[in-house]
Parts: structure tokens; sequence; C-alpha cells
């Protein structure tokens, strides 16, 4: 095993491609200067079509969950009611940054690994007229679902005068995503996931509507606060210091995405997905979600004849090959693996062909090619990618 070569296959930091590790190597600009005014410039435009909106994307430096946190605190203030959909470990986290504002927060708490119910979003919203906003996690990554967020903006937009705001980390860049035509009114997403950059951008998006709301609401704010980065992005500026270096390597991500054509990128990433699910029910292990819930970005593993942790600790040590494990009650229960971003069929295979020879080496006795075949048949199947 070559000690620096790590195969990186986590839902999120996901690989960096070269020729974006090369931008963000680029010498170092004045950030007030004329040279950043032409970067955001550049990028401003480009941004729109990933997320599937005519509004501005606002970049703010810091995390996804930085970006959580300015969706709370410009949408909603002590005492507000709100619905909180927790159908994982971060729809959880939503839930505590809400209270953590004293926000009055409802939970509506489905099993981890299976998407939420609109029509019971529907019902509850008829029962609870104050609700001022829904939150909601597009991809659950600690589960590997998607969350029908469509199907939620009709319900919510026609049942109330709630906003409906979307943790997007785990897929935007990596699955359909139509702000507008849906109606979500904030939606929230990070750099280091399917946007296939290091981690301390966070990008959001806000409707007409939220803007109502965000310029009325009393509460208090000052990095966080949208009113400054919609006032600085008119003027192709930031209101703090950028995270230059990151926004030289998203320039080459557009690149890259543009290059590719966007629902090329949605086709590759439906197609891994399938791949991997494929191979796995081949060998017999059983998968946490449901076909029709499962998303496109991360897929999440729960064995029943051998110990995740196990099969995990195998894949690292001899192939340096990293998945993730399992959150808060599914820890030590389940495996995932990320296919997003820089990631191909090829990685696909390769990982499949891992996990086959590291099954056998816990002793867990499988027909060697199974999972590959499979994933095979699913890339002939579905054809070569343009």
């Amino acid at each position: 095993m070559l000690a620096d070569q790590h195969l990186l296959r986590i839902p999120g930091p996901s690989p960096i491609p070269p020729s974006v590790q090369r931008a963000m190597n680029q010498t170092m600009i004045g950030h007030r200067g004329k040279e950043t005014k032409d970067l955001i410039q550049r990028i401003k435009p480009r941004l729109k079509p990933i997320f599937g909106t005519e509004q501005d994307v606002l970049i703010v430096s810091g995390s996804g969950t930085a970006g959580l946190e300015t969706a709370v605190v410009n949408t909603v203030k002590p005492g507000d009611e709100v619905l909180v959909i927790v159908t994982g470990a971060f729809g959880d986290r939503f839930v505590k940054i809400c209270q953590a504002y004293d926000v009055a927060v409802q939970r509506y708490d489905v099993e981890w690994g299976a998407a939420f119910d609109p029509a019971y979003i529907k019902t509850y919203l008829k029962d609870h007229p104050n609700i001022k906003a829904v939150f909601a996690t597009y991809c659950e990554t600690s589960t590997g679902i998607l969350n029908p967020i469509q199907e939620l903006c009709t319900v919510v937009h026609e049942n109330s005068n709630a906003l409906v705001i979307v943790d997007g980390v785990s897929c935007v860049g990596g699955v359909d995503t139509e702000v507008d035509a849906w109606g979500i009114d904030v939606l929230v997403t990070g750099s280091q996931k399917a946007m296939m950059l290091p981690a301390g951008l966070t990008f959001i998006t806000v409707s007409e509507e939220a803007w109502k709301i965000i310029e009325q609401n009393k509460q208090a704010r000052f990095y966080l606060d949208l009113r400054k980065y919609r006032k600085s992005l008119a003027d192709d500026s930031t209101p703090f210091t950028p995270a230059l270096s990151l926004l030289f390597g998203l320039d080459q991500v557009l690149n890259l995405v543009e290059e590719e054509g966007l629902q090329n990128v949605y086709t590759r990433h439906e197609l891994m997905k399938n791949m991997t699910r494929s191979a796995f029910k081949a060998m017999g292990i059983p998968l946490l979600t449901a076909d029709d819930a499962a998303s496109p970005t991360v897929t999440a593993i729960r064995p029943n004849d051998f110990a995740a942790e196990d099969l995990r600790k195998v894949m690292k040590q001899e192939f340096n090959l990293s998945v993730a494990g399992g959150q808060q009650h599914l820890q030590g229960k389940i495996f995932r693996i990320g296919h997003m971003g820089y990631c191909s069929p090829a990685d696909v295979l390769q990982i499949i062909g891992i996990v086959e020879i590291s099954l056998r080496k816990i002793g867990k006795q499988i027909e060697l090619g199974q999972g590959i075949r499979a994933a095979q048949e699913v890339y002939l199947q579905q054809g070569v990618l343009a």
C-alpha cells in the first residue's frame, strides 16, 4: 500500500479534482481589488443553474453548519414556532441550532433510514397554524436518504404561510435541485461534498418571500447577516474577508461542471448509486434505505451477519480506503459510502472490489466478483456516460 494514496469515500469531505487543487494554489490577491471583483462577477451567474434559481447565490465563508445557523438566525426569532423534520443526525442539528436561539421547536421524528411523509406535514400545519418555518434535510447524510423536498414545498405553501428552509449540504451539485420551480425559500449547501471543494464555503439561496421576512426580522446577527451578503454581492464583493483560495477553486469547479454538463453530472450520480446498491444486494448485504428513498450521493449499508467496524478497519488498514461509520444510535451498526462530486463509475468498481476482499478477510463467505458483476451489469444497462 502506498502511504500517500488515500482513497477517501466518506460522504464528505470528498476528493478534490487535480485541476481544482491547482487552481487553489494560485498566488494570493487582494480581497478588495479588481481581480477579486472580477472573480466573483465570473462566479455569480454560473452558480445559479446548480441551484435552479434566478436569485443570486450568496457565498459565506464557513462550514455547512454555519450555513444552517445562518438560515435560522435570519428567518426566525426567539419564541417563533417552527417545525423541524428530523430524519437523521442533521435534522437533529437543525433542532439544536433553533433551540440555541430560543426558537419554539416542534419535532417531526422519522425512523432513521426512511424519508418523511409530506401528507403528515399537511395535517400538522392545519393543526398548528402559527408555524413560521419548516426545516428539512434534502439528503440526510447520516442515513443516505433523499427526502421529497418538491412535495414538501407544495404541501407547506398550499397549507400555510411558513417558509421552507432546506439543508442541501450533502447533495446539491449531485442531484437535481430546482429552488425556484419547487418553491424552496432558503436552501443551504456546503463546498466539501458534491461541490468538489475543501470545507470552508457555504452557499445560500433566498426567495423573495424569505427576503421580506429577513428584512423585518429583529433577531440580532452580525457575521451571518444575509442582508450584508446580498448588498455586497450586488457590488461583486463580500462583507467580510472571503476564502479566496476556495473561490479560485470554485471557479474551476464550475468549469468542470459546465464541461460535463449539469444533467450528465446528475446522471453520473444516479448511476453510481444504482451500481453501489446493486452490488450489495448481489452480495446479500442489507441496505439501510429503500430504493425509492435512496440518495445518489451516499449509500448506507446495515450488515446483519458481520460487524461494520471490522470491515471498515480492514479496508483502511489494507487498502487505505476510508468509508464512514454510523452516527448516534447507528454507530457501529452501519457503514456509509460516499459517491459524490469527484467520483466516477470506475471508482465505484474499485470500492466494491475492495469491499469483497475485505469481507473475505473478516470471515464472511461471499463469492468474489458477485458485487462487481452486479455493478458492471448496471453500468452496461444504463449505458456509457456522455
